[in-house]
């Protein structure tokens, strides 16, 4: 084998600020986050206290403004953090985009009593937030939800069922979608829903193919009573908060994805100089080049990709279309990629004591989270050609 360490990537940052935050991201994924990934999966351990040191870093609220907590970053520089921290663990990476998704209602559409009440602590005094719009039987048609808020004096009873949720049982918030009108998209509204609160219950977390650190887990919601004050827009504009989240939530997905397939493929090139057979590096075979150049140049071109996508969101212009692609190319390039990783190594590369195998198991849940990548497909064939006529 091989003592070469992977080679930090080469990233086009706008400011030194920038550049001094990659290295205090990849300096705390080196000490705190890569040592313990592997173990700490294969046991399902959540690590909780890593999202309080991020925290304290000032690095759970990146892309929102200062006044309210957030670091005032760019998205194409929030976005690269989220890769780095990736790579090193995809528990703490998506958790840390999922955490965003969890603020950005209230941040885009809370009222500025709303955000100088709660934002502070929910983007750096230590929370951890989740977002709940799946339900058992509502994922893609995330429209045809049926937990239910009703009216009860200056309060809210919500009743429901929340699935998928990551996070479930472990944040201190949940962004709630619930149905407070007529039935479809318009009868939705959104709400901020304390971790605590009474009649709030998780069911035992999922048993999962990977990411079996982070906790996915359905909520119950039975009468949880929240206030008025705690309605997030107004009534009937829960889904519009919803698909702007998830836009933006989209490209934190494309950016997990293309650090996962980074992390796999400095694995196979470690293991591809240091493996010999036939008396020579197996990197010297020609079949075996080809597939880490096709690798590599996959995920240059998903991060060029999600970069683009974050320039537009940053420009304040239209990005919903790609995202979309972002999401779409990033999360099939890198099953592709871990998946020619563990082909490089081999027998190797099917064992637990190599993380390929585990970043393979890893990327195909990014295929189906924030929009399964069919989904992705028939969001940008609406903007090329409209609306299906049926």
């Amino acid at each position: 084998m091989t003592d070469r360490a992977p080679q930090p990537v080469d990233r086009q940052l706008p400011t030194e600020e920038s550049r001094d935050l990659l290295m205090l991201v990849r300096e705390i994924a080196q000490r705190e986050i890569r040592p313990r990934a592997a173990d700490e999966e294969e046991t399902g351990r959540f690590p909780r206290e890593v999202f309080t040191l991020l925290s304290e870093s000032g690095l759970l609220g990146l892309p929102y403004a200062s006044e309210s907590g957030g670091g005032d970053q760019p998205y194409e520089v929030y976005l690269q953090v989220l890769e780095e921290l990736a790579a090193a663990r995809l528990t703490v990476g998506l958790g840390v985009s999922v955490h965003s998704l969890a603020c950005h209602g209230l941040a885009a559409y809370g009222s500025k009593e709303q955000q100088a009440a709660h934002l502070p602590d929910m983007l750096g005094g230590g929370l951890l937030g989740a977002y709940c719009l799946s339900e058992p039987a509502a994922g893609s048609d995330a429209a045809s939800l049926t937990t239910k808020a009703v009216r009860d004096g200056d309060d809210w009873l919500i009743t429901g069922t929340k699935a998928w949720i990551t996070h479930g049982g472990v944040a201190d918030f949940y962004t709630v979608l619930a149905r407070t009108g007529a039935p479809g998209a318009k009868g939705i509204t959104a709400f901020l829903v304390p971790g605590d609160a009474p009649g709030l219950t998780a069911a035992v977390p999922e048993k999962k193919m990977g990411m079996k650190g982070s906790p996915t887990a359905q909520l119950h919601f039975d009468g949880v009573r929240v206030p008025d004050t705690r309605r997030i827009g107004e009534e009937g504009q829960g889904f519009t908060i919803a698909l702007a989240a998830l836009d933006a939530g989209r490209l934190g997905i494309a950016a997990c994805a293309m650090g996962v397939a980074q992390a796999a493929l400095d694995e196979a090139l470690a293991y591809a100089l240091g493996r010999k057979q036939f008396g020579h590096p197996i990197a010297d075979f020609q079949g075996l080049r080809f597939m880490l150049a096709d690798m590599a140049t996959k995920i240059e071109a998903g991060r060029a990709l999600y970069l683009a996508a974050a320039r537009l969101r940053d420009a304040g212009k239209p990005f919903s279309r790609q995202a979309a692609m972002a999401k779409l190319f990033c999360t099939d390039a890198a099953m592709a990629v871990t998946t020619d990783a563990v082909q490089v190594l081999g027998g190797y590369g099917y064992t637990a004591d190599f993380p390929v195998e585990r970043l393979m198991r890893e990327a195909k849940v990014l295929q189906i989270v924030e929009g399964t990548n069919q989904i992705q497909r028939m969001v940008i064939a609406r903007h090329l050609a409209g609306p299906e006529s049926r």
